[in-house]
């Protein structure tokens, strides 16, 4: 019984080296590739899927990054690993400027089948119709964003195309708000067992980047939802966390940043109890706050942070 329990804890220690490792190289893989150094981060995530390749949306960013390395053989690799691993965000895939350098390689055609094959099996009982209007949507609102960015990182973009696009932007926003709040007043927030888990998705994307009124009124809704089981809890606290810093409160979940003006840093913005938002964020299924602050290039020291909060409350006028 001994030596049962004594390998019991060699595996389990083990394991959460591994674990931990894992999560270092893809954080590192992660750092690589904002800073464009597309062939470090390639090489920190093959070390971490050496590991273990189990997470569809590591093994998809790994291949995003492979593919802007010119490394088409692993992006396939791993895009074809993601699939097998339950990634099923078919139209973000298909608008994905990372992926655009493979769209012309016999394997994406393949890529894409394979994708649709298992969307097709997952979709059998969906709403179709609702699940396809919602995919469109999706669409609009990922692929207009994904235009704003290329541009606004332009160094040769000056401030009226940044202006033009995201005028654009807001204009397809409300276009999309209004085919949201009628799908959320007529069906409610239908849940992934009715049009798919991307579709589901569209849902809070489109509130999410709504005015604080439609944010507000649909809230309680999405509350329900995730005690249903039909949103995601983590998208909720992002949710949550939006409307408290826009109604004057400090948010709970750290989900949000902001950027100083006059340093011009970014910063996350005030919180309750800092202490203990590691614990609210593992209950909602989110990582750290150290890992969501290295993916927003923020330096993340609690103690600092405590010290900077009355600051930064002042800052953003919260009450």
């Amino acid at each position: 019984m001994k030596k049962l329990i004594a390998f019991f804890f060699i595996t389990v220690n083990i394991g959460l080296m591994q674990s931990q490792t894992y999560k270092e190289f893809v954080a590192k893989g992660d750092n690589c590739y904002k800073a464009k150094d597309y062939k470090g981060s390639v090489g920190y995530y093959e070390k971490a899927f050496k590991i273990e390749h189990k997470s569809s949306s590591d093994l998809y960013n790994g291949a995003c990054a492979a593919a802007l390395n010119n490394d088409d053989d692993k992006a396939f690799k791993w895009l074809d690993l993601a699939i097998d691993n339950g990634y099923e965000n078919i139209a973000h895939i298909k608008i994905d400027n990372d992926l655009e350098s493979l769209h012309n390689k016999k394997e994406w055609t393949k890529t894409i089948d394979k994708l649709q094959k298992q969307m097709n099996i997952l979709s059998a009982n969906y709403d179709k119709p609702l699940q396809k209007e919602l995919l469109e949507i999706y669409a609009e609102d990922q692929g207009i964003r994904g235009d704003f960015m290329k541009i606004y990182k332009d160094p040769n973009s000056d401030k009226k195309k940044i202006d033009s696009i995201g005028k654009l932007m807001r204009k397809k926003d409300s276009i999309n708000l209004i085919k949201v709040i009628k799908i959320l007043d007529e069906k409610g927030w239908v849940g992934k067992d009715v049009v798919g888990a991307q579709a589901n998705q569209t849902l809070f994307l489109v509130i999410q980047h709504s005015d604080l009124k439609y944010q507000q009124k649909y809230l309680p809704m999405m509350r329900e939802a995730v005690k249903k089981g039909n949103a995601n809890q983590g998208n909720l606290a992002y949710l949550e966390d939006r409307v408290a810093l826009r109604e004057g409160r400090r948010q709970i979940y750290g989900s949000q940043s902001s950027k100083n003006k006059t340093t011009n840093k970014l910063y996350i913005s005030p919180m309750i109890d800092p202490d203990n938002v590691d614990k609210r964020r593992a209950e909602v299924g989110l990582g750290t706050m150290a890992e969501y602050a290295a993916k927003m290039n923020i330096e993340w020291n609690l103690e600092a942070y405590k010290k900077e909060l009355p600051e930064t409350e002042k800052l953003e006028n919260i009450k």
